[in-house]
This record gives structure tokens, C-alpha cells and sequence, in this order.
């Protein structure tokens, strides 16, 4: 298999979403509602990505795992496993909920998925900011009582962020994002957050949110203090590195070439500024594509651009 794989995306309506598929990407939004999340590459019973361009448009991704899965994913791939990431766009124009997804040894005891994820900042307002884990010195006792007393903002680290700044969140790690951020969320497959604060907010049904604080409690890593983001910078560099995958970040200038060896790995490409022409395909900004195992792929930027690649998921 040797064609770059594109897929349609699947936009979600948020509470705290905006129009910014529109305005930043120049995508056409159906709805007229919040849009805040564009599901751009998924493999789940409830969300199928479909190959948008090629000779394999209209098929599911997980069809072609099923059928071609050793040609997409490797040798080593075990048939019936679904995709290993889901890639999201997250269009933040207010804050989302302080909540937290759980770990691996605690998931399958709450009914859920262990969920690492990693945040880049393709774009933010001015003084926007990202919580992620607790201020120093912060006891689950302290984090209890701010609940009840309505003040959990005490508890939790927050800083500002800039274009091109990211940080890797793990399961277990409390977390919110703060309103005017666009956002590349790669992540595990996994669709299971916990709720543990809402700011008083209220749903697209007008009614206040489910909030899952008992559960949320177990899964908080309550010696997670203050963890740094990997701030942007004009070089290319690995910016996350987990278990569940690695994300390089690569400074294109016009014309420089990129080599992605066929039968390494297979690859998520994700264009968050520029334009990247691979084969004669043109990936402009907001852009993912699947680069499968099987096929060797040769890119130039025809502009500056930054170009984040997530491999080693397989």
C-alpha cells in the first residue's frame, strides 16, 4: 500500500466550541451550533474516519486494518486491533471542564480507557492558558475541600501559552484548556473523561453537566506538581515521547526535503503550518494524513511550514 491515506473529517458539537474549522482552515461547517472538536483520524465502534481522496475513497479505516493491515501497520500487526491513535482538532473558545482520564491500572475497573494525549498550539488568543496538574504542595484533602468550596482554580497549575508550545498529558494528570486556544490533540485511542469541575457552566441542553467526581478522585496522580510545557521553537525536535507514541516537530523551509523510508513504521502526518507536497499531494494547513508502512514517501515544503510526525504507535 503505497497511497497517502486522507480521511473526512467528523466535527462534534461542544458547549465551548467555536467556528474556527471555518476561519482558520477554510473548511465549510454544516451546523450552525458550537463546533468543537474535528475528529480527523479515528478507528472506533462509534466513530469510523473514511478515506477521503485516492483510489480507495469512501473506505473505513477500519476496513482496510481488517484487509490490509500487515501492508498499513507492519508485519507484527495483530488483526482485529483497532487504529492505536485517534487525532483530534480542538477548537477551544472556552474553557473546557477541569477533568482528568484514567490510568491503565485503574480503567478497566471504572469502565473506561487509559487516555495519554499530547496538546500542540496551532494557534491562541492573547493571555490564553492551559491547566495541567496541581500546584505545589496540594493534598487530595486540599483538592476535596475547594471542591465543596467552589474554588478548585486554587489547586490547579496554570500558565500561559503561545503558537507552537505543547505538552505531553498523561493519564492521571488533571487537566483543562483554556478558552481561545486551537488546538492538535494526538492521543490513545480513547474516548472516557472524568468530570471532576465544570466552572458552574451548563450543557447545549441549558441543564448543568455530569460531573464524575468520586471516579475522577481515583484517577488524579496527586504528586503531579506543576509540569512544564515544551515551549516553541524555531528547530526540529522530538516534543513527546511516552509509551504510546512519539511526535517530532519538523522546521521546513520552501523547498526542503523530507524522506519517510517505506517498511520502518507507518506515520501520521500532520501539517499545522504551510503547505507539504508528498507525491504530488498537496497537505496544506490543518491537514493529516496516514503514511502506511508499505510505501516509501517523499515530501518538499513549498513554503515555511511546521510539520508534526507521530510514529512508534504501532
Amino acid at each position: 500500500m503505497r497511497e497517502i491515506l486522507r480521511f473526512e473529517p467528523l466535527y462534534q458539537e461542544r458547549v465551548w466550541g467555536g467556528r474556527a474549522f471555518e476561519s482558520t482552515f477554510d473548511r465549510k461547517l454544516t451546523s450552525d451550533k458550537p463546533i468543537g472538536e474535528s475528529w480527523e483520524m479515528v478507528d472506533r465502534p462509534e466513530a469510523q474516519s473514511v478515506v477521503s481522496h485516492g483510489k480507495l475513497k469512501g473506505a473505513k479505516l477500519g476496513d482496510l486494518l481488517k484487509k490490509h493491515g500487515k501492508d498499513l501497520m507492519g508485519p507484527e500487526w495483530s488483526a482485529g486491533k483497532p487504529f492505536p491513535i485517534l487525532v483530534k482538532w480542538l477548537d477551544c473558545r472556552e474553557r473546557l471542564s477541569l477533568q482528568v482520564h484514567p490510568p491503565a491500572a485503574l480503567a478497566a475497573q471504572l469502565k473506561g480507557e487509559p487516555k495519554t494525549e499530547n496538546w500542540y498550539i496551532a494557534d491562541t488568543a492573547p493571555g490564553a492558558q492551559l491547566i495541567v496538574g496541581l500546584k505545589k504542595s496540594v493534598t487530595r484533602a486540599d483538592f476535596e475541600k475547594a471542591i465543596i468550596e467552589q474554588r478548585v482554580e486554587d489547586c490547579v497549575h496554570s500558565f500561559k501559552v503561545a503558537e507552537g508550545d505543547s505538552i505531553l498529558v498523561h493519564s492521571g494528570q488533571v487537566h483543562a484548556i483554556d478558552a481561545g486556544n486551537l488546538i492538535l490533540e494526538i492521543q490513545q485511542n480513547s474516548d472516557t473523561t472524568f468530570r471532576v469541575y465544570d466552572w458552574a457552566r451548563v450543557g447545549l441542553d441549558g441543564k448543568p453537566r455530569q460531573l464524575h467526581v468520586h471516579e475522577s478522585l481515583q484517577c488524579i496522580q496527586w504528586d503531579d506538581f506543576e509540569p512544564a510545557p515544551v515551549r516553541g521553537a524555531p528547530t526540529s525536535a522530538v516534543i513527546a515521547e511516552c509509551d504510546e507514541f512519539r511526535i517530532r516537530r519538523l522546521v521546513l523551509g520552501p523547498g526542503e526535503k523530507v524522506n519517510f523510508p517505506g517498511k520502518e513504521q507507518p506515520r501520521i502526518i500532520s501539517v499545522v503550518s504551510g503547505r507539504l507536497n508528498i507525491g504530488g499531494v498537496v497537505l496544506g494547513r490543518g491537514d493529516n494524513a496516514l503514511l502506511p508502512y508499505s510505501g516509501e514517501f517523499n515530501g518538499v515544503a513549498d513554503e515555511f511550514g511546521i510539520v508534526l510526525v507521530t510514529e512508534n504507535f504501532a
